[in-house]
């Protein structure tokens, strides 16, 4: 019987560890699957409703780590996540995404010679001021088995001299969570709550610290999206981190009453408004890849992107910091210039069947 752990630290890792876990289901009489949960996102509207709504199990195990600095939380997540793998001596351990809680269980495992697989590998902004950036490209320098979800990433790991035996080109994990809850969706009622139409609003996450960390950058959003709600509603589901910046910077007494500010959302209720919107304004990675799939219009307020073919198949527009860029862009789609985008390869809700296929065949 082969012992698999998963890690989960942060919420984009739940939409893409729920599939695998479904799907190696298939393989119970011959794999034990075990979610570990590092705690990296301790706020539990940011955790345990993706809990409930993805149908995970408890975690098998929970580290507790909390908040701190990159460092803090990289070495507390080692030092838990060590004593973990000496009780299980697991065969191999699934990381995903490019959190912190990636690299560190990435590097505790391989030092004690336990074979690591990275699901959504290859992915790179090429801007190593993200620390998303340097995550990843540690994790795919170290991991044995590397699970790819575009083309891009393909190219990336042969040109960084990746052994092409270790990639793997399966797809898109978040899109299998998004296939299999779709009709779930549907029937969510959080429009109605929140007093919007299908199509009638526009969707922002904003979550980067170049954006909502900085004042200036901050209230320019802001203008933008008091522009944008003179006509249209905005929906801002908004970091608690964010909120106290608008009260700290004296940005939330200036807002227009279109803007709808809620807590964070749960994955379901999320999905639908995800589905419906006219139009998102985002600094997410995840959302880039949603919206392609649902076809729904993307502008992403970066200067870079991880995720090119959601630019070069999909609906996403990437504009970088200039936000009067952004706000001509955002009127020209709300005025009906669209663009029209395709689903990339393989991302069709059946990357975690074959990622899971392809380990089930391994000698570990």
């Amino acid at each position: 019987m082969k012992k698999i752990i998963s890690v989960v630290g942060a919420r984009p890792n739940f939409m893409k560890i729920a599939p695998i876990h479904k799907a190696f289901e298939k393989y119970s009489d011959s794999i034990t699957h075990l979610i570990c949960h590092t705690g990296q996102h301790y706020d539990e509207k940011m955790s345990k409703v993706f809990f409930e709504d993805l149908e995970l199990p408890k975690p098998h195990f929970y580290l507790g780590i909390g908040g701190g600095t990159h460092a803090e939380q990289t070495g507390k997540i080692m030092i838990e996540f060590e004593k973990v793998l000496f009780a299980e001596k697991p065969d191999l351990v699934i990381v995903v995404g490019d959190v912190n809680s990636t690299i560190a269980c990435t590097l505790t495992a391989a030092k004690l010679h336990i074979k690591t697989a990275h699901v959504e590998s290859g992915l790179r902004s090429f801007d190593r001021d993200m620390p998303e950036e340097i995550n990843r490209l540690l994790t795919d320098s170290i991991a044995d088995y590397l699970f790819v979800t575009e083309k891009s990433g393909i190219e990336n790991l042969k040109n960084e001299g990746i052994n092409k035996n270790k990639i793997f080109f399966t797809g898109n994990v978040m899109i299998d969570s998004l296939v299999n809850y779709l009709q779930k969706a549907d029937s969510s009622d959080i429009l109605q709550k929140l007093g919007i139409n299908k199509d009638k609003y526009v969707l922002v996450t904003m979550h980067r610290p170049s954006n909502v960390d900085d004042k200036d950058q901050l209230t320019e959003l802001f203008d933008l999206f008091n522009e944008v709600a003179k006509i249209r509603k905005v929906l801002f589901p908004i970091h608690p981190r964010t909120m106290k910046n608008l009260d700290t910077f004296g940005i939330k007494n200036k807002l227009d009453k279109n803007i709808i500010l809620t807590d964070p959302i749960g994955y379901i209720d999320f999905l639908k408004c995800t589905k419906n919107a006219e139009l998102i304004l985002t600094d997410s990675g995840g959302i880039q890849e949603e919206s392609t799939f649902l076809g729904v219009q993307c502008i992403t307020l970066r200067t870079s992107t991880e995720r090119p073919i959601t630019v070069e198949l999909g609906t996403n527009q990437l504009l970088g910091n200039d936000l009067n860029k952004a706000k001509e862009v955002t009127f020209k789609v709300l005025n009906g210039k669209l663009k029209i985008g395709s689903v990339p390869p393989l991302w069709d809700g059946k990357a975690a069947e074959r990622i899971c296929e392809i380990i089930s065949k391994i000698n570990f």
